[in-house]
């Protein structure tokens, strides 16, 4: 099996190819820094650095792909970004960037890959969306809004593609410590934030499983799934009011300590 892999430097993206590898498939991995990433996981691979955020960049991203002849079966589209804190209080242009990765980026290299799929055999992606794409979130707003988008656009996709021995499968994690930034996130929230995270290996073993298995949609975790269940119930607007208190709570003794005493 072919695999390409996007973001797989590190967090879940490193423990996807880790997987992969384990499974015996040849891979194919990209990021904005690839380097060592042949030497990481063995001769099966190959890799190349990639902004995906940048059209250019994606193009000699292809060109490697078609100058090796390669058509694949698998799609694992991780890389992304989560930005935390206020909105007034972030940049205009690093909001942007996060729709520019987490949505553009993921367009561009679904259809590039859609159009190099293997013909002969049947083709999976998963996209990345987020817990957070289930509900309204104060704080976290631009990130939980690219979500939805590719919670929404996977479901769409998969089923135009369902007639082309094709699936789709959107997985939607709670909190994974990915790196330093995310782990104090994960521990700022406390008990909430404990009960909602999952370890990278289980969501990337569990992901492929159910994503072969044809599934459509992964929320990793018993707790994740009955929030998403209440959280459909509950009327969207108290669903933002009580996030809000919750991850207000949170940033303030992580983001924001001067305000912690407020």
């Amino acid at each position: 099996m072919q695999v390409l892999i996007t973001g797989a430097a590190g967090g879940l993206g490193r423990a996807m190819a880790i997987e992969c590898a384990r499974r015996g498939y040849d891979l194919f991995l990209t990021d904005c820094n690839a380097a060592g990433l042949e030497r990481q996981y063995g001769a099966a691979v190959a890799a190349q650095a990639c902004d995906l955020t940048d059209s250019g960049s994606v193009d000699a991203l292809l060109r490697a792909i078609d100058a090796r002849g390669l058509r694949f079966d698998l799609l694992l589209s991780i890389a992304g970004i989560d930005v935390e804190g206020r909105f007034l209080c972030r940049a205009r242009e690093q909001l942007v960037g996060i729709v520019t990765l987490n949505v553009t980026a993921t367009l561009r290299i679904t259809h590039a890959i859609l159009e190099r799929r293997r013909e002969t055999s049947r083709f999976t992606a998963v996209l990345v969306s987020s817990l957070a794409s289930m509900f309204p979130m104060p704080l976290k707003a631009t990130y939980a809004a690219s979500k939805r988008f590719l919670l929404d656009f996977a479901t769409a996709l998969r089923q135009e593609l369902k007639e082309q021995n094709a699936n789709v499968l959107v997985l939607c994690p709670g909190g994974m410590a990915t790196n330093a930034e995310a782990a104090a996130a994960i521990s700022a929230q406390g008990f909430w934030g404990d009960v909602t995270t999952n370890p990278l290996e289980r969501v990337a073993r569990r992901t492929l499983d159910r994503a072969l298995r044809g599934r459509s949609v992964y929320v990793p975790g018993l707790i994740n799934r009955a929030l998403c269940l209440l959280g459909g119930l509950l009327p969207r607007s108290l669903v933002a009011a009580v996030i809000y208190q919750r991850w207000r709570r949170a940033q303030r003794q992580w983001l924001y300590p001067a305000d912690a005493g407020r």
